[in-house]
């Protein structure tokens, strides 16, 4: 019997598990921890990826920074569950989310840069996906996750090997 992966919106209830998702990869340094009080704050960008049986089983995030230009972030799987499409199935819906959005771009900071590929994504080659004046309007942005994606110094010790990949849409 094959199970089916079902995607939806995260809820409040979900936070407990999205750390725990997140957890064992952010001790391998594959994700950074959070706070708890900051997966509440974003609850709204995330969706939950659960088996049949109701365990939550995944999730991912698309965030938006600016009119043109989102990442998807926080896309964890439960060890059980890797490779058996959960990851396809909720990049697949946070990239319809970005295009419902009026989103043109969407980048990750990823170790898995075999698995964005096969999703469309390329590696940037340097930060001209950003034109100078947006660039110094996000340099105002208080978010840890826009702070990687600009490559700013401090936050350097927790993106070392991280590959910078941009899909347009």
């Amino acid at each position: 019997m094959t199970e089916t992966i079902r995607i939806r919106p995260a809820r409040t209830s979900d936070v407990a598990e999205i750390k725990a998702l997140v957890a064992p990869l952010a001790d391998q340094r594959i994700l950074m921890a959070k706070e708890t009080v900051a997966y509440y704050e974003s609850l709204q960008e995330f969706l939950i990826a659960e088996s049949d049986d109701g365990d939550v089983i995944g999730c991912g995030a698309l965030h938006v920074m600016w009119d043109d230009l989102a990442e998807v972030r926080t896309l964890a799987t439960s060890d059980a569950w890797r490779g058996r499409g959960v990851g396809h199935l909720l990049v697949e819906r946070l990239l319809e989310k970005a295009r419902d959005l009026g989103i043109a771009r969407v980048f990750c900071l990823t170790f898995e840069v075999e698995f964005f590929k096969r999703h469309g994504f390329d590696v940037m080659a340097d930060q001209s996906a950003v034109d100078p004046v947006v660039y110094s309007e996000l340099l105002r942005s208080h978010d840890e996750g826009v702070a990687e994606f600009l490559d700013l110094a401090r936050v350097k010790p927790n993106t070392l090997g991280n590959t910078r990949m941009i899909r347009t849409l």
